[in-house]
């Protein structure tokens, strides 16, 4: 059997290859190096996998995560994962070349990531080639989750939001200032805290007020990573992830603005990442 997963900082996504090439998904928790170690990774492994899934039976495991870039990255978490696929083969790589797979197979191109957080690259159809730094969600990443949902935090907080708007994101979510900072500063995981704010946004899209700061993350975005790539204009704007795909509208506006044609967005890589592993065999 063949396990092949996206993950991303807020959720992986699984898929179980059997030998028959039958394919089954489920989903597990996020597993960002940059927030969880090695025995993190494999007690929610442990805990979340799924109950009839036989992992000495899994003979190899392909993980794109986010934030898996340097050596110690990697290792935090294919150290888990030979921990818990006990026979396997394990190969761990950047959520990045997921994208790019599942979005350009073997051909080059751009591809980027707008999800949790944000991330782009030119692809030669084999390997990433340029890389903009998006510089993380203390940073950057704009354009993300996170970004959008810093915004809507910070509005809410300093009363900058419409009135009822105030009043509906305090019934939808009940945070009062105290609970908001403690999740932010002495609660694991601030970076998902602040990213699932981006969905009031997308509940209210209709507001002149949400419309406004999704438009101007996204014109963030391309102003300050995408136009920093030579020639960018020259490729179509491809895109993986929850936050590009719910607001492709708006992005494929952003897009446009700046001069980029728009290809493919996705919501989630694995169906044709699955596709461009078993295309390998």
């Amino acid at each position: 059997m063949i396990l092949i997963a996206d993950g991303g900082s807020t959720k992986t996504t699984w898929c179980l290859i059997d030998a028959h090439s039958a394919r089954s998904f489920f989903s597990t928790e996020g597993y960002n190096p940059e927030f969880i170690d090695t025995a993190g990774i494999i007690a929610s492994l442990r805990q979340h996998l799924p109950a009839s899934l036989d992992t000495d039976a899994v003979a190899e495991v392909y993980y794109y995560g986010a934030s898996v870039v340097s050596p110690a990255q990697v290792a935090t978490v294919a150290e888990a994962m030979r921990a818990v696929f006990g026979q396997a083969r394990v190969v761990v790589g950047h959520d990045l070349l997921a994208a790019a797979r599942a979005l350009l197979g073997r051909q080059p191109g751009f591809a980027a990531i707008l999800g949790t957080g944000t991330n782009s690259c030119v692809y030669d159809g084999q390997q990433i080639t340029q890389n903009v730094d998006s510089l993380g969600y203390f940073l950057g990443d704009e354009g993300s989750g996170a970004f959008i949902g810093k915004a809507l935090l910070r509005d809410y907080l300093r009363g900058d939001m419409p009135a009822d708007l105030r009043a509906a994101f305090h019934a939808t979510h009940g945070l009062e200032r105290d609970a908001i900072l403690d999740h932010l500063y002495n609660r694991p995981f601030p970076n998902r805290f602040i990213a699932s704010f981006a969905r009031f946004a997308y509940d209210h899209a209709a507001a002149d007020y949400c419309r406004a700061l999704v438009a101007e993350a996204f014109d963030l975005f391309f102003r300050n990573i995408i136009k920093k790539y030579p020639d960018y204009r020259a490729y179509p704007f491809n895109c993986v992830g929850s936050v590009g795909y719910h607001f492709r509208d708006a992005l494929g506006r952003a897009a446009a603005a700046h001069g980029m044609a728009v290809g493919k967005i996705i919501r989630s890589p694995i169906d044709d990442l699955v596709s461009y592993h078993l295309a390998e065999r």
